[in-house]
């Protein structure tokens, strides 16, 4: 529990925002992860295309999990991920917003670049977003599967993707924090299911 601001300070901040952490960790739900690293690894090994998206700080999760699948999750295994995020070409996503609508800077990319069989993973701490949501409902019309890391409440991206991975905690810098995490955990355990050669773990460099 975070201490009344009025009589804040820095230790018991500190320690009120490690309990909620805490709290965020253990609200991950095993099962629904499992699924989520399943469809994943299956998307890899097919060379299915893995689409990232999201806005603000989840904007740089996005991209974040493009670099350590892209690299991290091959380096020394037999599998070749191809991972893209929407939030990145600053030249479209403006161009869009502009011309069309924010709403679209995702969807309208998705479109595009997107076909049967690929994988849409959106990051929204609210789960509100209205580019997260129209991305969810483009990615479904065109056979898409989904998968949304949220916070809060869950939002209408919990609703309408296919997996979801929800940490009820009324936070955004915790909600992203597990988040960035559970991206993390993602890849480095994709990884080591696809090592070339099995390890010993304990000595694995990420």
């Amino acid at each position: 529990m975070f201490p009344n601001a009025k009589n804040l300070d820095l230790t018991s901040f500190i320690s009120g925002y490690i309990d909620e952490m805490q709290k965020g960790y253990e609200s991950i739900d095993i099962a629904k992860l499992e699924k989520v690293v399943n469809v994943l690894d299956s998307a890899i090994k097919r060379n299915a295309t893995i689409y990232t998206c999201g806005n603000g700080g989840s904007a740089s999760i996005a991209e974040h999990f493009v670099c350590d699948f892209l690299k991290g999750a091959s380096a020394d295994t037999s599998v070749q991920p191809i991972v893209h995020s929407l939030s990145s070409n600053n030249s479209t996503i403006t161009a869009v917003a502009n011309d069309i609508s924010y709403d679209d800077i995702f969807s309208y990319q998705l479109k595009r670049y997107a076909k049967e069989g690929d994988i849409l993973l959106c990051v929204s701490s609210s789960g509100n977003s209205r580019n997260i949501i129209k991305a969810l409902s483009t990615a479904k019309s065109k056979n898409i599967k989904t998968i949304s890391l949220v916070g809060f409440v869950g939002g209408g991206a919990k609703d309408i993707s296919d997996d979801c991975i929800h940490i009820p905690i009324k936070n955004y810098g915790i909600v992203e924090d597990v988040h960035h995490s559970l991206m993390h955990m993602l890849a480095q355990y994709i990884r080591l299911k696809n090592l070339k050669e099995p390890k010993n773990t304990e000595n694995i460099i990420f």
